[in-house]
């Protein structure tokens, strides 16, 4: 679902990278047996495009390079995209993208979007996940989660049912010998020594750990191929957005 300039942007960065791609579908995961409360579904004219996940009964996030020029919209409370009520569970959004964000290669693959009105929290099944502290660190962290409803194979399509899948964490000195060209602000899991992660179809949904924290936001893999080569997944680490957000969330009327 790329479009136009998007589309050659992502052509030009992948041609400078040569081995990295865009992606997020779910990789020899599983259907989630519960339902993960703060997932969403990003979307453009009704359909899936990109993961997301809700941090407040205001805001979602998800990657930046989900920006459309299309009118977008969130699906909220559901594992099943068949089974979407538009009238409690769509939102239209108002997009904050990070003002330095340019492509993926230069980080800052983050953005908000903020609901049209409040999701009803505290009811089943809409509830936001924690978002790190400032200064958090994976250290001691060995494998964490990452869901969404893209492919679950390469060269597939959008499933219906979320998907989840647990993912090791990547030392970063083993992940930027692998990928040199890496942005600063990234956390790398999955992809690496295991045919576990995700690919084409959920960028910006969340990379979950402790089973409380959104760590990270789905940001590339390796060149479409969802079989796994020895290149990491790469996240965006939100624990470096931290304050850029807390700015949003603070504002009553933003």
């Amino acid at each position: 679902m790329m479009h136009g300039l998007h589309k050659f942007l992502l052509f030009h960065v992948l041609t400078c990278l040569r081995q990295n791609g865009l992606g997020s579908e779910i990789i020899n995961g599983k259907k989630a047996k519960k339902s993960l409360l703060y997932m969403a579904s990003v979307q453009v004219n009704r359909s899936h495009m990109c993961g997301g996940f809700l941090i407040s009964e205001d805001f979602v996030v998800t990657a930046a390079h989900c920006d459309s020029p299309h009118p977008m919209s969130v699906v909220l409370g559901t594992n099943n995209l068949r089974k979407v009520v538009d009238d409690t569970m769509r939102y239209n959004v108002t997009k904050y993208k990070h003002p330095d964000y340019v492509d993926i290669l230069s980080g800052n693959d983050i953005m908000l979007l903020k609901l049209s009105r409040k999701a009803h929290l505290g009811k089943k099944p809409i509830k936001p996940i924690k978002l790190p502290s400032h200064h958090m660190n994976l250290k001691g962290i060995k494998k964490c989660s990452v869901a969404g409803w893209g492919f679950t194979r390469t060269g597939g399509q959008i499933v219906d049912e979320l998907q989840v899948v647990d993912v090791p964490i990547i030392k970063q000195e083993v992940c930027r010998k692998r990928l040199p060209k890496l942005p600063a602000e990234v956390i790398c899991a999955g992809g690496y020594g295991t045919k576990k992660g995700f690919c084409q179809g959920d960028s910006g949904g969340p990379l979950v750990c402790k089973r409380e924290f959104a760590v990270g936001v789905v940001s590339f893999n390796s060149n479409y191929n969802c079989k796994y080569p020895d290149v990491p997944n790469i996240y965006t680490d939100i624990s470096k957005f931290i304050p850029w957000i807390n700015v949003f969330l603070k504002k009553k009327n933003s």
